[in-house]
């Protein structure tokens, strides 16, 4: 029985589960997606999403907690060139972000063993994503109007009123001349 234990143990030990998550999680900031297994990429975003949250943080802290955020980072990590891009690049950009920095991917099977692949990438760094964002598609449901339907709806009935306008003075021209010519007998 697992009783609470939250971390899966990718059958290592403690300290060779430790040192590939670490890697691994060196090798996502640097590169901001890998590809894995998909057990191993679901126990990675346990193990980065809390290091991506703290170098987020340091743009409101003052310098002792700034310093003691990157020190604990450090210790996770022990690669200074993954720390300075952590907290160089994928910090700031992950600044408005509530959570969820990471997306997991499901690939398939590898060829050899059959076992389930996934691509683990950084969210806010995948820029096929980013350029295509395709407008919301229309559902056929009835529900409850959007802004944008709203607006378009005003804009039919300004439309409407101008070719509505348009018609009421040629009716009352017309109307006006029919009731013009019974009262000249």
């Amino acid at each position: 029985m697992r009783h609470g234990n939250k971390l899966k143990s990718l059958n290592r030990t403690d300290t060779h589960r430790k040192a590939m998550l670490a890697n691994m999680t060196c090798s996502l900031i640097q590169h901001k997606r890998i590809e894995t297994t998909t057990t191993r990429a679901k126990a990675l975003r346990v193990y980065a999403e809390p290091l991506l949250n703290r170098s987020k943080e340091e743009n409101n802290t003052t310098a002792d907690q700034t310093m003691h955020q990157r020190r604990t980072v450090m210790a996770y990590l022990k690669d200074k060139e993954a720390l300075k891009e952590l907290f160089g690049v994928v910090g700031p950009k992950l600044g408005t972000r509530p959570g969820g920095y990471t997306r997991v991917i499901k690939l398939g099977q590898r060829q050899g063993d059959s076992a389930e692949m996934a691509i683990i990438e950084l969210v806010d760094f995948n820029e096929l994503l980013l350029k295509d964002a395709k407008p919301a598609k229309k559902t056929r449901r009835r529900g409850k109007k959007t802004a944008a339907d709203k607006d378009a709806t005003s804009v039919d009935a300004v439309v409407a009123t101008d070719v509505v306008a348009d018609e009421k003075p040629a009716i009352k021209s017309e109307d006006t001349a029919e009731d013009a010519t019974p009262s000249d007998k």
